[in-house]
């Protein structure tokens, strides 16, 4: 018994650095590099972050602008779902969180249920609210016209922006409430390893805190794709970026974006 509490002191750092009983002295503890605490490489007590993209929605591009804002998943974003929950049914998951919106939420039971889970639902994950305040039954094209419309598509491949629609919610409105969630739910899962079913702008908001960018869309998540977000203390590192080889199968490949 004296023997294993002197092992225990040695191994908690307890212990002297040597003794008059022969004992060597303890290793020094390896002090992790630069880069390994810069991006929580290997590091305990890490929160892992999964941002998964809803699958593939059923809407019509040309139609009302309210027919957008909650469309449910295609048959192909069903699939997409069944593959995304599959991946992760091995993995060990704690909580999942989801978006309030349809193909958000839809794909978060699908992840979920393989855990014996419910998703967590929080306002706040929902997408960015482009043409928010144009009447719902009125088209974008038949609102704003197509040299208005294609100047503001112009507009967003070079500056990549919210800010660039009009009667839409703002870039900085839209990443505060983004973050806010995201960090809301680190906090609550210290050393966990969480889920949240979302949006590709969302994804593209938390990351672009996460690396500091002043763009918007940084990329385009393909559907159902998975991008891991470390975080611990004060530190947030990206982990990986857009996965899909759960999304190619040998039925063939079901990515999309």
């Amino acid at each position: 018994m004296q023997r294993t509490a002197i092992d225990q002191q040695f191994r908690d750092g307890s212990g002297a650095g040597a003794s008059s009983g022969g004992l060597a002295a303890a290793a020094p503890a390896r002090v992790p590099s630069v880069f390994e605490q810069a991006f929580l490489s290997g590091a305990q007590g890490v929160t892992d972050v999964l941002l998964v993209r809803h699958g593939h929605q059923d809407y019509d591009r040309a139609g009302p602008v309210g027919a957008m804002f909650d469309p449910p998943l295609s048959e192909l974003g069903r699939s997409q779902a069944r593959l995304v929950g599959a991946a992760l049914a091995e993995q060990h998951v704690d909580v999942v969180y989801a978006s309030p919106l349809r193909r958000a939420l839809d794909t978060g039971r699908e992840i979920a249920r393989r855990h014996g889970l419910e998703p967590v639902v929080i306002e706040d994950l929902r997408e960015v609210g482009i043409f928010r305040d144009v009447p719902p039954d009125e088209t974008a094209l038949g609102f704003f016209g197509e040299r208005r419309l294609a100047a503001v598509r112009e507009r967003m491949i070079r500056e990549k922006r919210w800010d660039v629609f009009p009667y839409s919610e703002s870039s900085a409105g839209f990443r505060r409430r983004v973050v806010e969630a995201m960090e809301s739910i680190i906090a609550a899962h210290p050393g966990g390893r969480v889920v949240v079913a979302c949006h590709g702008g969302v994804i593209n908001a938390y990351i672009a805190h996460v690396v500091d960018s002043v763009y918007d869309m940084l990329f385009q998540p393909a559907h159902a794709s998975i991008s891991v977000v470390a975080a611990r203390d004060g530190t947030r590192a990206l982990q990986s970026l857009n996965h899909v080889g759960h999304l190619l199968t040998a039925e063939g490949s079901f990515h999309s974006v």
